[in-house]
């Protein structure tokens, strides 16, 4: 009887462990989100990875069967705020989580649609986003989901309930510091960058404690800010006007807007910064670093381990944001640890990711009058000096020059997709050039930091978008395929042969990965300018996309933006499976 009672007292006291143990905060470690390429069953990261490769592993749907894809359901974000549905879904635990327009955070079930609940951020009014106020993701780790608002705060929420878990003020808005990326997270820390680039901000990438918000380290873009670690200063960036004259490197840009990989094997963070300020390059002489350039950061300490810039001493809004995905491929019959990049300069640039070397760039839009090629040795432009735009005489503006790309750039922020089994690049590019001048400017604390004005133009007669196909050992665009409208939304690939993504024209389209071939398509309502995921669940697999148009084309395209001012806006999420 009285071993009895003590195995009966023994499972007690294992249940009441088991009580005790908070199974809400059961869910996606950090390991588990570093391995989120190889689970299908579940979609932890933004870019299905660290890598952010967007390369599917599941095949039940492919190019023999994808034109059976119809909708599982669809779930409405409701209400009044609709404008641009930048967001990748993220998949966890028979959940379905989406941020959308106005820093909103949804939760849906990932069989029915039924929404689970809503988070709404209250957003002050003097809010300064450049492009839309879009968002396009959250994180997922433990028992939170963590995203950004408009006013550069960065929220942990419960991911059962929706509840605020932490709340950290990250910069300050009405500098013009903004928030729209989707967070990183990387060894129990989430790390994030800043928006605001034309308000005279200073880039940064900073990591925070994913269980409490806490500042771990910070990391400053622009050469002559300091760093901190735990606290305690951390070396300045660079060397003090090194490339930057007088004090414009405290007002230098270089914002990490789009958010950054993740490489576990060298511990590296690839962040992208954006323009310098201002846009004025007469006023800033120099390479300007770190602006326009690709930074690797060490993921422990915040130092910038190696950079490579794509524009130096940019003159025209290209930044270098775009992210940088890594890859493994032999060139030359060398295997090598590579990273490509899709810059907005128009050329698609790979990188030895371990030490930043240059190994190769591209052309991959129709047009860059801006530079006549990337010097094979140095990495660096050649520049058309005729196509820099000209110094302001006194108040009257400089010269006008036509440049291309646009300064909305050969691919914008919509994420490039990488194939293990093609090995190809699968780039949104869109093709468009402008009028540019510079203009007089001086910084004022929360006023647009410009010097420069712009009308975006086409430069062909039957389409500004084009998804290519890129083959980064030969530097060949291996197809394309050609969309009226310029292309705003991140691409899918599988290991079905396929290639997804969406159009303004409010399509998700499916493609053969080797032809280009279009397979299927279905209008949503809205256009399309979320990037698509794909998982398996119950035993099949499902597509989802984000459905609603905005983003900067509407606001900044100007003569491009009135061609297709009808698009409808909207806010859906869309789910696909194959019919039975």
């Amino acid at each position: 009887m009285k071993r009895r009672y003590s195995q009966i007292i023994g499972t007690l006291a294992a249940a009441t462990s088991l009580v005790g143990t908070p199974l809400a905060a059961a869910g996606p470690t950090s390991t588990d989100i570093d391995n989120d390429a190889a689970t299908p069953g579940d979609v932890i990261s933004y870019g299905l990875g660290p890598w952010g490769q967007r390369f599917s592993s599941l095949d039940k749907v492919n190019t023999a069967n994808v034109a059976k894809l119809v909708p599982a359901f669809a779930a409405s974000l409701g209400g009044e705020k609709q404008r641009g549905q930048e967001a990748q879904p993220i998949v966890y635990g028979g959940m379905i989580y989406v941020t959308g327009s106005y820093s909103r955070v949804f939760a849906f079930d990932a069989r029915t649609g039924e929404k689970k609940w809503e988070y709404n951020a209250r957003l002050p009014d003097g809010i300064m986003p450049c492009c839309d106020v879009v968002n396009r993701g959250a994180a997922i780790h433990g028992d939170k989901i963590v995203f950004a608002t408009l006013d550069a705060h960065l929220i942990a929420l419960n991911r059962e309930t929706g509840k605020v878990v932490w709340n950290k003020k990250m910069a300050d808005y009405t500098a013009g510091y903004s928030a729209t990326a989707a967070p990183l997270i990387v060894k129990n820390m989430v790390i994030y960058g800043n928006s605001g680039g034309e308000f005279g901000i200073t880039g940064a990438v900073n990591a925070y404690n994913v269980d409490t918000g806490e500042l771990i380290w910070s990391r400053p873009t622009i050469e002559g800010n300091m760093g901190s670690l735990n606290g305690k200063d951390n070396g300045i960036t660079g060397k003090t006007n090194a490339t930057w004259p007088g004090d414009l490197w405290k007002t230098g840009g270089g914002a990490t807007w789009l958010g950054g990989t993740y490489d576990p094997a060298t511990n590296l963070i690839y962040m992208g910064t954006g323009n310098p300020g201002p846009w004025n390059s007469h006023l800033r002489p120099g390479d300007n670093l770190y602006t326009s350039s690709t930074i690797a950061v060490d993921a422990d300490s915040g130092v910038i381990k190696w950079h490579y810039q794509t524009t130096p001493h940019d003159g025209w809004d290209f930044d270098g944001v775009n992210e940088f995905i890594p890859f493994d491929a032999t060139i030359g019959g060398k295997p090598m640890k590579l990273g490509a990049k899709a810059d907005r300069n128009g050329y698609f640039y790979v990188l030895d990711r371990v030490t930043g070397k240059f190994v190769s760039a591209s052309k991959f839009v129709a047009q860059t009058t801006w530079a006549n090629g990337i010097n094979a040795k140095t990495g660096r432009p050649n520049y058309v000096d005729a196509n820099r735009p000209g110094a302001p005489a006194g108040a009257d503006k400089g010269s006008v020059v036509f440049a291309s790309p646009s300064f909305l750039g050969g691919k914008n922020w919509m994420p490039m997709a990488y194939s293990k089994d093609t090995g190809l690049f699968y780039i949104p590019s869109n093709d468009w050039g402008m009028d540019i001048w510079n203009e007089p400017i001086a910084y004022k604390k929360g006023a647009a930091y410009l010097g420069a004005g712009f009308t975006i133009k086409p430069i062909a007669d039957d389409h500004i978008g084009a998804l290519r196909a890129m083959d980064p050992a030969t530097g060949k665009i291996v197809w394309e395929y050609k969309n009226s409208a310029p292309l705003w939304g991140g691409v899918l690939t599988t290991h079905g042969n396929l290639v997804f993504t969406g159009t303004p024209e409010g399509y998700l389209k499916a493609f053969d990965a080797k032809t280009g071939q279009e397979l299927w398509k279905f209008q949503t309502g809205s256009g399309v300018v979320g990037s698509p995921i794909t998982w398996e669940q119950d035993g099949e697999q499902y597509v989802a996309v984000m459905s609603g148009w905005g983003g900067a084309v509407p606001l900044w395209g100007g003569e491009v933006a009135k061609t297709f001012k009808e698009i409808s806006q909207g806010g859906m999420l869309w789910v696909f499976k194959l019919a039975r």
